[in-house]
């Protein structure tokens, strides 16, 4: 997406403070920190938000942030972390490309995440219970890439795998030893 200003650091064409980068993911400094050390983790496909992500790179990020905050826990000597992810512009999405914040945090410091807390009746949660309860997981539809590669569909009961995932043990490991600068 070229107008995408994410995509844009990620392709190299606009600077950034690159910290660490996977085959689906990018990190970077946010350049407004809440504190220093704040990052910004983005997937390095353009995805609008989380409704159209695919869940390999959902996947992938989530668990790129738990690496940096490792990291920033290890090496900043952060106190706690918050991983925030915002969708659409009423919730406060101010570039229209999915990513995660990971924002160090640390006692007094000042820095305010929060919402106005509403006392819900038992009455409420009831309802909201009935609305929003899924009885079996929702089905997603596989990208136009994925659809296109394959012309075969799986039976009933078959489980369709859409992208090949790395080796997760391997995978974690590598992350964790460099989160954490050891030898591997």
């Amino acid at each position: 997406m070229p107008e995408c200003v994410f995509c844009k650091l990620i392709e190299g064409t606009m600077p950034s403070h690159k910290i660490y980068e996977t085959e689906f993911t990018f990190v970077i400094l946010d350049i407004n920190p809440a504190n220093p050390g704040h990052c910004l983790v983005i997937p390095k496909k353009h995805f609008e938000n989380i409704y159209d992500a695919d869940n390999a790179y959902l996947e992938d990020a989530i668990i790129t942030c738990k690496i940096i905050a490792a990291r920033l826990k290890e090496k900043l000597g952060a106190e706690g972390v918050n991983i925030i992810q915002n969708n659409e512009k009423v919730a406060g999405q101010l570039v229209e490309h999915l990513y995660f914040h990971v924002i160090p945090r640390y006692k007094d410091d000042k820095v305010v995440i929060g919402y106005n807390k509403k006392e819900a009746t038992e009455a409420d949660l009831r309802d909201m219970e009935e609305k929003l309860s899924i009885t079996a997981a929702p089905k997603q539809e596989p990208t136009k890439e994925a659809a296109e590669e394959t012309t075969e569909q799986p039976k009933e009961g078959e489980i369709e795998f859409v992208e090949e995932v790395p080796d997760e043990e391997e995978s974690e490991e590598k992350l964790r030893k460099w989160a954490f600068e050891e030898d591997y």
